[in-house]
C-alpha cells in the first residue's frame, strides 16, 4: 500500500489497576474470607493481586495470588494484607511475581511510556535494541509489548514523531533544510526520499499548502447513492457518499482548496470501479493504494479503525482504550468525523456506548446499510 499510516501524538498510558473502581475486577470484599483467598490462589486470579498476599513458610517468600509458582501446601501458607505486613513477618518478596513492585500492567505501561518519551525527545530515533536495553528486557519482548499497548510498532511510532517534527517545522516557515535537520535527518537524500510518505507531496509544496497539486475526481452510482472517488499519483485521497454531484464536488474543493481538481484519465475508471465494488461489498477487502492525510493522532485512530473486522463494531470509548488513551473519546470521535475515505477507513464500524448508530458524516441510513452489507444482511 502506497500510504503507510503511523502515529505521533503523545500516548497517555492509564492502566486500570484499582480493582475497587473497575467492575471487571474483584473488590476487597470479594477476598475477605480465607476460602475466597484459597480459591483465588487455586485459579491464580490476577484480579486478586493487590488485595492480599500470601507467604510460604518452607521457602521464606511472599507472593501475589496470581504467581505462577508451584502451589504450596495449606499448612505452609499464611495470608497478609500488604507487602509490609509480609516483610514484618519475616518473608522476602518472590523474584518471580515481584509483589514488592507496582502491578505488572502499571510497570509495563511505564516502560512503554518511557520509550515513547525517549523517541519524542531524541534527535535521532533510538534503535529497537537501544529501547529494549533501556527497558531492561529483550528486543523481542519489548517489540511485542509496545505493539500490544500502543497498537503500533516502535518503528512506526518513531516515524510518526519524525513526521510531526517535519510538519511543525515547515508550518512555521523557514528553510526546508532547517526542518530537515531539526527533524533528525542527517542527509538531504534520505529526507526527500521520506517526504512523500510523511507529507503526501514535496516539502516545498506542503509548505505552500498543496498549491499546484493535481487531484483527479469522478462520480459514479453505487448501492448507497452516488460515490465520489478522488485520487493523486500516490493513491485514493477521498471517497465520499451522497446524492448530489455538485455538493460532492464542492466538498472536495473545500477539502483541497489549493489543488487542481481535474477530470481523470481513462485509466482512473478502474479505480472508480474498484471503489464502487468495495462500497457495495465492504466485507471483501480493499486493495487500492491510499493517499492518507491527517494529523498523527487522526492517523492512529484510522489505523485502529481498519483493525476492526468487517461486520463487527466498537464504541468510541473502546477505541480510545485500544489506543491507550481512555479519556480521548471526543478526540476519537473527531478523528472519525474527519475521515475523508468512506468505507476504506471504516468509521461506520464505530458506534455509541449504548449500541446505537451515531455520528456518521454520510448519514445514519448509509452506516446501517454498510454494516448490514458486511454482515450479509444487505442487498448487494
Amino acid at each position: 500500500m502506497a500510504a503507510t499510516m503511523t502515529t505521533a501524538n503523545r500516548v497517555n498510558f492509564m492502566p486500570k489497576h484499582d480493582a475497587a473502581e473497575n467492575p471487571k475486577t474483584g473488590t476487597a470484599q470479594a477476598y475477605a474470607s480465607d476460602s475466597a483467598k484459597w480459591q483465588a490462589l487455586r485459579i491464580r486470579d490476577v484480579n486478586a493481586d493487590g488485595h492480599f498476599y500470601y507467604s510460604v513458610k518452607t521457602t521464606g517468600v511472599y507472593c501475589l495470588p496470581s504467581c505462577a509458582a508451584r502451589p504450596a501446601r495449606a499448612e505452609n501458607v499464611a495470608f497478609h494484607a500488604s507487602p509490609t505486613a509480609a516483610t514484618q513477618a519475616g518473608f522476602r518478596p518472590c523474584k518471580r511475581c515481584r509483589p514488592d513492585l507496582p502491578p505488572r500492567a502499571e510497570r509495563e505501561a511505564a516502560m512503554v511510556a518511557g520509550a515513547c518519551r525517549s523517541m519524542e525527545s531524541a534527535e535521532t530515533a533510538p534503535t529497537l535494541t537501544d529501547l529494549a536495553q533501556q527497558a531492561g528486557v529483550s528486543a523481542h519482548h519489548f517489540h511485542r509489548l509496545f505493539k500490544r499497548l500502543t497498537g503500533v510498532t516502535p518503528k512506526a511510532y518513531a516515524l510518526a514523531q519524525r513526521q510531526t517534527r517535519v510538519q511543525e517545522q515547515l508550518r512555521v516557515g523557514g528553510p526546508v533544510t532547517a526542518a530537515m535537520f531539526n527533524a533528525g535527518f542527517n542527509s538531504s537524500g534520505r529526507f526527500y526520499e521520506s517526504a512523500p510518505g510523511m507529507l503526501g507531496m514535496t516539502p516545498r509544496r506542503w509548505q505552500a499548502g498543496g498549491d499546484g497539486e493535481v487531484i483527479w475526481a469522478a462520480i459514479s452510482d453505487c448501492t448507497l447513492g452516488r460515490v465520489l472517488v478522488a485520487g493523486t499519483a500516490r493513491g485514493v485521497c477521498a471517497i465520499a457518499l451522497g446524492d448530489d454531484d455538485v455538493q460532492l464536488m464542492t466538498e472536495l474543493a473545500a477539502r483541497f482548496p489549493k489543488a487542481k481538481v481535474l477530470a481523470p484519465e481513462p485509466s482512473f475508471s478502474e479505480w472508480v470501479a474498484q471503489v464502487v465494488h468495495f462500497v457495495d461489498n465492504p466485507a471483501r477487502g480493499f486493495s487500492l493504494p491510499l493517499d492518507i492525510r491527517g494529523t498523527a493522532f487522526q492517523r492512529r485512530v484510522w489505523e485502529a479503525l481498519r483493525e476492526i473486522p468487517a461486520g463487527q463494531t466498537a464504541s468510541y470509548s473502546e477505541l480510545a482504550g485500544r489506543l491507550g488513551q481512555p479519556r480521548a473519546v471526543r478526540a476519537v470521535a473527531g478523528a472519525c468525523a474527519a475521515n475523508a475515505l468512506a468505507v476504506a477507513i471504516p468509521c461506520h464500524r464505530v458506534i455509541a456506548a449504548d449500541g446505537k448508530l451515531t455520528g456518521y458524516r454520510w448519514g445514519i441510513a448509509r452506516k446501517q446499510q454498510l454494516l448490514d452489507n458486511e454482515r450479509g444482511k444487505g442487498e448487494v
